[in-house]
């Protein structure tokens, strides 16, 4: 089952234009920068068909401009942003729930995550579940690496090198090995 996305927004940050989309629930997904803004759009519309572009509603604005902020090297905490989780599997959610506890400028491994779920031993599946992260940004996907500090993996437009943006915004300490090895 799908969220019934209602609207759509683009917007710009410091990593270039985003976009997001909300339902009655909440916000239904974010679309990190792709090739330009038409790509963004068309990326986010593949994933929110139906949805109209609109002018966001105050909950959703909120995210937005907590999003902004974030990206441009501000603080701001987004864990209590309204997700709608409408067709994200439970383990996913499990998964997406120790992320956005993680705060802007600290990291996780992802087997650290996988032992705050109780499930040590599903390193793998929790990348695997924050691979399919629709709500980029507010789940902090980017704050989890991998063991030993290094970036790891990251499926957003630019790959590590979108990582390590983020977390430079952020300020978050990627481990030396993160930061030299850029084809981790």
């Amino acid at each position: 089952m799908r969220a019934h996305v209602v609207g759509f927004a683009l917007f710009d940050t410091a990593i270039g234009r985003c976009g997001i989309a909300w339902s009655g629930r909440g916000v239904a997904a974010v679309q990190l920068p792709e090739g330009g803004p038409a790509e963004t759009r068309a990326c986010l519309l593949r994933r929110c068909r139906g949805a109209r572009e609109a002018a966001p509603p105050a909950p959703v604005q909120r995210a937005l401009d907590g999003i902004v902020a974030l990206l441009g090297g501000e603080p701001s905490d987004l864990e209590a942003v309204a997700l709608d989780m409408t067709g994200v599997p439970p383990f996913h959610r499990r998964v997406y729930a120790v992320t956005r506890t993680i705060p802007p400028g600290s990291t996780l491994s992802y087997g650290e995550v996988a032992a705050r779920l109780g499930a040590p031993g599903m390193a793998r599946d929790v990348g695997q579940a924050l691979g399919r992260n629709p709500f980029a940004i507010i789940v902090p996907c980017h704050r989890v690496l991998a063991a030993g500090g290094r970036i790891g993996g990251f499926s957003a437009r630019g790959g590590v090198t979108t990582k390590r943006r983020l977390l430079s915004a952020e300020r978050a300490p990627a481990g030396t090995a993160a930061i030299g090895d850029l084809f981790a």
